[in-house]
């Protein structure tokens, strides 16, 4: 084959002539003097494609790795951080345990037992709400406490009473009928269900006689009504998107129910990232606040025409001063009495009194008496008491109060001397009232109002400085159903008292004033003030005396201390008998005096005219109907002028 014959057939093959085959030698191509490389062919590029094979193989299986963390991870966090599906338990959510049973909420308040009751007092703790015979009922205690006052049940008696204006609707266990102060009336269902001294409610008989919606819904279970009687200001909003309501707030508390876009619901209380809201089926929970839109003040109203208990008011300020008259004779003194008083309008003796636990009553009340204050353009408004009587105590006050018939028996009695004498009016003093006896003495109240704006009496009631302890005589009823409310400005450390103190400081009859403003309005309230003070002696107490205290109250103060009752003359006397100098009080704007004597410290707060005149600012700046004085001839005849300069 000649020479083109073999180019030829190289260039056929792809290769370049003159290379007879073979691959060019790199080597040839390096410059001289450079250093040889090793001839890594086809062996050296099968490696680095094995070892990029498996570096990809492992990045492959560390991307995979970290997408099984990554997703166990998310898992995890949205097990912890994401929604539950979980559904709350609705019979436990509303204290539900058995089928005749229904759920109670009222003004978006679920109402359950006690929570902090003992096992034994919630086993016997009546349920909320019962069906009897597809109606439904509710409690009296929660109808007193929740939807109204004025219903009161007598488990002695088994008598259910609301007391209107004019009297009394009266309802007895098991019957369609009551009767409506006079006039005899029926329902449709049975009104009134016990079971043992508990009494039920039918829902509607409530409604007659309240200013209130109700609504019953039975799906989803349990059964409830829901329940409106407070009106006015209210936030409401729109849910924006479909979401839960949880029990708690927070993704993992159990859904009570599912609110939908558009519905709204009543706000409750806003807690940044939660809102707690009440829908409209009687459901209390939260909501996220992202899910609320449009949230706003609404006034919601009902027409309904209230009850109007009518009142009698003088167009005069009231200056009246209680007369301690403690047997018939003192009765013959009046005039006497009276004689150096200026500006008095009313004089209020202490005439009444329970005898026993029956209803009966003691009486010395008097008609001249009555013909000789009103000959002097005074009125009279005896005082009925429970105490310096027949009775003396807490229990058997609550043994009287707690009987509708006893009751009765009273106010028949009292209203029976007062028109024989002649009276302008009763003043209620019943001091020995428990927080226990509390729903039967208003109820007391309510219908000595009655009897006695239906004989055209003065009816006014007396009253401690409010405290949390005594929040059961109710202020607020009070102010609606008397003429006049009087705060007894004084006793603020009293004969029992575990240490020193004044007897009627002005912050404690400023904040009372205060106070009992909240609940009674001005034009009827009438300001106690004292004509008396407490002279104290102190004595450390020894070793013997402490060890016998340790553990009670008594052992928290150092001294002991007792106390003797002075008019405001004869105080005065004590200290200048001890040749005591006095000091203003700033703190209690009194004037104050001690001296050692005896083994011991006398200390003394004065009631004069300095710091009755600071009493008499205060009444004055509030506007308040009137001032009360304890007790007549225990003063210093010059105050009634004092007097006559803030009053009249």
């Amino acid at each position: 084959m000649d020479e083109r014959g073999r180019k030829g057939g190289d260039m056929r093959r792809g290769r370049p002539s003159g290379t007879s085959g073979k691959r060019p030698d790199r080597n040839a191509q390096r410059p001289a003097g450079s250093r040889s490389a090793p001839n890594r062919g086809r062996p050296l590029r099968r490696s680095s494609r094995a070892r990029r094979r498996r570096r990809n193989a492992i990045i492959r299986w560390m991307i995979f790795f970290v997408l099984i963390i990554a997703a166990a991870g998310g898992f995890l966090i949205w097990q912890r951080y994401g929604p539950s599906n979980e559904k709350a338990d609705l019979e436990q959510y509303y204290d539900i345990g058995a089928e005749d049973e229904f759920a109670v909420v009222i003004n978006n308040e679920v109402i359950r037992e006690n929570e902090d009751a003992s096992a034994e007092e919630t086993e016997a703790a009546p349920v909320p709400g019962k069906i009897y015979d597809g109606q439904y009922y509710i409690e009296y205690s929660v109808v007193r406490d929740k939807i109204n006052k004025r219903f009161y049940w007598d488990s002695n008696e088994n008598v259910l009473l609301y007391t209107l204006p004019d009297g009394n609707v009266t309802v007895e266990v098991g019957s369609n009928e009551y009767t409506d102060v006079t006039e005899q009336k029926s329902a449709d269902y049975t009104i009134l269900k016990t079971e043992g001294r508990t009494a039920y409610i039918a829902l509607p008989f409530i409604q007659e006689y309240t200013n209130m919606e109700y609504e019953v819904y039975d799906s989803p279970s349990p059964a409830r009504a829901v329940i409106t009687s407070e009106w006015g200001e209210v936030q409401t909003a729109e849910i924006k998107r479909d979401t839960q309501v949880r029990y708690r707030g927070g993704v993992k508390s159990p859904i009570l129910t599912e609110v939908r876009k558009g519905d709204n619901v009543t706000v409750l209380e806003d807690e940044n990232d939660w809102m707690l809201v009440g829908t409209a089926d009687g459901f209390v929970g939260y909501v996220r606040t992202g899910t609320l839109s449009d949230i706003r003040t609404e006034t919601i109203s009902r027409e309904f025409e209230e009850p109007v208990y009518s009142n009698i008011s003088r167009d005069y300020t009231i200056n009246m001063a209680w007369h301690n008259v403690s047997n018939e004779d003192a009765n013959n003194y009046v005039l006497e009495t009276i004689a150096d008083t200026k500006g008095l309008t009313t004089i209020a003796p202490t005439w009444f009194s329970l005898a026993d636990t029956e209803g009966n009553i003691t009486s010395i009340a008097d008609s001249d008496y009555v013909n000789y204050a009103h000959q002097s353009n005074l009125e009279v408004w005896a005082v009925l008491r429970d105490f310096h009587g027949g009775i003396n105590s807490y229990d058997e006050t609550y043994e009287v109060l707690s009987y509708t018939s006893k009751r009765t028996k009273v106010i028949n009695q009292v209203i029976a001397a007062a028109i024989e004498t002649g009276v302008d009016g009763i003043n209620l003093d019943f001091e020995l009232v428990s927080s226990a006896c509390g729903e039967h003495y208003i109820q007391f109240v309510r219908e000595l109002s009655v009897r006695c704006r239906q004989n055209g009496l003065v009816f006014s009631v007396d009253n401690y400085v409010p405290q949390p302890y005594n929040s059961h005589y109710d202020l607020e009823e009070q102010g609606v159903v008397a003429d006049y409310v009087v705060l007894m400005g004084y006793d603020e450390h009293t004969d029992g008292s575990y240490e020193a103190g004044s007897v009627a400081s002005i912050g404690y009859l400023e904040n009372g004033i205060t106070d009992a403003l909240e609940s009674v309005p001005a034009e009827k309230l009438v300001a106690g003030i004292p004509f008396f003070t407490r002279l104290w002696f102190e004595t450390p107490k020894t070793e013997e005396q402490l060890a016998e205290e340790a553990g009670t109250e008594a052992a928290q103060y150092p001294n002991e201390v007792t106390s003797t009752a002075y008019g405001m003359d004869d105080a005065a006397g004590v200290v200048e008998d001890a040749g005591a100098e006095t000091r203003w009080d700033e703190e209690t704007m009194q004037n104050y005096a001690e001296w050692e004597a005896d083994g011991g410290v006398y200390k003394i707060w004065l009631e004069d005219n300095q710091s009755l005149e600071e009493k008499l600012k205060a009444i004055k700046e509030n506007n308040l109907a009137g001032v009360a004085e304890w007790s007549l001839g225990m003063e210093d005849s010059s105050v009634w002028d004092l007097i006559l300069q803030y009053v009249n």
